[in-house]
């Protein structure tokens, strides 16, 4: 009898993908492409994240795209992230072609339409402790059907605060001073 075993996928492996994936329990694991919404509304945050570096004088704005290699293995079993906007404040690869190696001090997570209902609830607040247990300090999690960003932070990682139009959001302690009202996320409603 011939038993088949398969290798677990690597960094490496997750480098050669084509499109948004992230590597957990060794798995590669596929990302639909986003739609408009939550594509524009990422981007409005991350904008507003590199005007944030540009003025601090600190760290990095990263949109859509962008890999975090993390090491070593969390206990999920999980070694990447990509979020949907991000800011970075340690060293930057040598290799400006890979990817970042460690957790984003901010990470925004912007919901596509396959994001809700009790599973995706489940496996975001999977990924939110994943992001905690690695280093990052405040998680956003974006509902553009609902028009609210939801703040947590490492601090406190099971307490939420949302905000909605007519408030404004913040990264505190991540980002000090930095702020985004609900309305430029989202834009009018129409």
């Amino acid at each position: 009898m011939i038993i088949a075993t398969t290798q677990p996928a690597t960094l490496e492996d997750l480098y050669r993908v084509d499109g948004k994936a992230e590597l957990i329990g060794g798995r590669i694991v596929h990302y639909v492409a986003s739609g408009y919404e939550p594509s524009r509304v990422a981007l409005e945050i991350a904008v507003s994240l590199r005007d944030y570096a540009r003025s601090s004088g600190k760290g990095v704005a990263f949109a859509d795209g962008i890999g975090f290699a993390i090491r070593p293995l969390l206990t999920s079993g999980r070694q990447s992230f990509s979020p949907g906007a991000s800011y970075y404040v340690g060293p930057l690869p040598a290799n400006r072609m890979r990817f970042v190696e460690g957790a984003p001090i901010f990470a925004v997570e912007v919901r596509s339409e396959d994001d809700y209902g009790p599973s995706a609830e489940l496996d975001m607040a999977a990924k939110r402790a994943d992001y905690f247990e690695a280093g990052t300090q405040v998680v956003w999690d974006v509902d553009p059907e609902a028009r609210t960003v939801t703040i947590y932070r490492s601090t406190s990682p099971l307490t939420a605060e949302r905000f909605v139009d007519g408030q404004i959001a913040d990264a505190e302690p991540a980002l000090p001073g930095w702020r985004l009202a609900v309305s430029e996320v989202f834009g009018p409603t129409t």
